[in-house]
């Protein structure tokens, strides 16, 4: 199964460090945050990934293009007078991306719709690219196939600005708007999984995945929700960026799932 990673956005309210790279690519322990949700996903086995690139999606491509030079030890030897690279200790992880420019102003939803032809007809796990935690993969799979519903999505209590979401019986979303600071109720954490009906609920690229599509399948019942009680955190903002980096520098990140 694919998982699908929304990487375009502009991280407007993380501009100190969004204005080089865009908000995935920034750095929590010396590697992107989109490697941190990665490295989730691909210990619970999933390890194929399409990333809705757009803001300096080129970034995005470069890095993952010198994956290597990042994880391992190099010489470069010019002593014969040719330019000779020698990779020590080289370490790949068991991945295969493919990253899509599904462009600059495109929205959640259009970006979504964009990366159809990689997709087939097949279910999918979607995700944001600016937020981690102890999420169980495999119980969110497990959940979304029993309710028999065109989409899942993780929920946690958390104070901010998010969409909240109220939720019924037997798992199935009641509703989902956007959250005030008032607000006590769940949020949509992301840590998704979608049937292909999905493509069907998006219009074009200014489709807003959070508005449209998510309000109609809670209207047609279609919507279910998988309730996390762990750790889960978003990095918005510079002081949020902090927070994680912090957890990851005391060696007690709670979204380290996987050994080194």
């Amino acid at each position: 199964m694919k998982v699908v990673i929304l990487a375009g956005g502009f991280g407007t309210r993380i501009s100190e460090e969004s204005v080089c790279v865009p908000k995935p690519m920034i750095e929590i322990g010396e590697m992107p945050i989109l490697w941190h949700i990665m490295k989730i996903y691909s210990y619970y086995g999933f390890c194929e990934f399409v990333i809705c690139a757009g803001y300096k999606q080129h970034v995005i491509k470069e890095w993952f293009s010198d994956y290597f030079l990042h994880t391992s030890d190099i010489t470069f030897d010019y002593t014969s007078g040719k330019n000779e690279m020698i990779v020590h200790n080289q370490h790949i992880e068991p991945w295969r991306v493919t990253i899509v420019d599904t462009g600059i102003n495109t929205q959640t939803g259009g970006r979504i719709k964009r990366i159809k032809k990689y997709i087939g007809n097949e279910a999918f796990m979607l995700t944001y690219g600016d937020a981690v935690g102890d999420i169980n993969i495999r119980k969110v799979l497990d959940v979304h196939k029993k309710s028999k519903k065109i989409g899942t999505l993780s929920v946690y209590n958390f104070a901010q600005n998010k969409g909240i979401v109220e939720i019924g019986n037997e798992g199935i979303i009641k509703s989902f708007r956007e959250k005030a600071d008032s607000d006590g109720n769940l949020i949509n954490a992301g840590f998704m999984v979608m049937e292909p009906q999905i493509f069907d609920y998006i219009e074009d690229d200014g489709t807003l995945f959070e508005e449209e599509p998510l309000s109609r399948l809670v209207l047609e019942q279609q919507l279910n929700g998988y309730l996390h009680r762990g750790y889960w955190q978003c990095m918005d903002t510079l002081r949020e960026k902090k927070q994680l980096e912090k957890l990851w520098s005391s060696g007690n990140a709670p979204w380290k799932v996987w050994e080194d």
